[in-house]
């Protein structure tokens, strides 16, 4: 998408951001989670943006010495274009630039959701473990997995 913007969200973003993750989690963080992660200094919270409209957004947090990637989420109907990647990749050269010390990422993804292990795997995202009922709605493990930054060549 040639037009593509990441930006910084902001409050205003919210609407339309809690329309994606409505569409995408079958239990979806609230507005006063993202309200939350808007405010906290750790956060990395980013909106991706084509002609004014809200297509995708990451969050990611450093929590102690590592960051964890809380939630990415694109809107359905224009998944598998290249946003997912290109909030992923963005967000990995924040942290790589900005976050002293922290040299590991981590996240954790529905073991169903292939497309999402996919996209981690293609930007060097290793399967660690598993964590069992992790997810309800439906009850589902989580696969957990993580990226050593000191280690990563360049992402796709």
């Amino acid at each position: 998408m040639p037009d593509l913007l990441i930006r910084k969200a902001d409050a205003s973003d919210l609407p339309e951001i809690m329309e994606i993750e409505k569409a995408s989690f079958t239990l979806p963080w609230s507005r006063g989670s993202f309200k939350y992660e808007l405010m906290h200094k750790e956060a990395l919270f980013k909106a991706a943006v084509s002609n004014g409209k809200i297509l995708g957004y990451i969050c990611a947090r450093v929590i102690i010495d590592t960051v964890h990637i809380l939630n990415l989420a694109v809107r359905p109907e224009i998944r598998r274009t290249g946003i997912g990647g290109a909030l992923l990749q963005h967000a990995l050269e924040e942290f790589k630039k900005s976050a002293q010390g922290v040299n590991f990422v981590i996240l954790e993804v529905r073991e169903s959701n292939t497309p999402a292990i996919r996209l981690y795997e293609k930007f060097g995202f290793n399967i660690m473990h598993k964590r069992r009922h992790y997810y309800q709605l439906p009850d589902e493990d989580a696969v957990v997995m993580g990226k050593d930054l000191r280690n990563a060549g360049e992402n796709p």
